[in-house]
């Protein structure tokens, strides 16, 4: 059974940066498309960045872009979410999620996620 833990959040302001991380566990972690969503209060789960299993390809949300950086060591068995320039709106619980199609902004080909991580900015 695989398991994703999150961590990395915090509290920043804005502008600041952050490092979100996810840890897998369990089957082989290089062989499926990873992903990173976010869900703010009163508000639906939302796609931010993806990578594709050898990390060649790679989709972020039109808000995001050029703020945030997805990548992944597949010897670690780790995704990594660099945020840059963050804003308060990046305010949100942040999920790690994988999935065993291609890189898709669809949350229901996503069959495993993580706990989540708080990432609050300050204005």
């Amino acid at each position: 059974q695989v398991q994703l833990v999150e961590s990395g959040g915090g509290l920043v302001q804005a502008g600041g940066s952050l490092r979100l991380l996810c840890l897998a566990s369990g089957r082989v972690f290089s062989s499926y498309t990873m992903a990173w969503f976010r869900q703010a209060p009163g508000k639906e789960r939302e796609f931010v960045a993806g990578i594709s299993w050898i990390g060649g390809n790679t989709d972020y949300a039109d808000s995001v872009k050029g703020r945030f950086t997805i990548s992944r060591d597949n010897a670690k068995n780790t995704v990594y979410l660099q945020m840059d320039s963050l804003k308060p709106e990046d305010t949100a619980v942040y999920y790690c999620a994988r999935s065993v199609h291609a890189v898709s902004r669809t949350r229901s080909d996503f069959g495993s996620w993580g706990q989540g991580t708080q990432v609050t900015v300050s204005s």
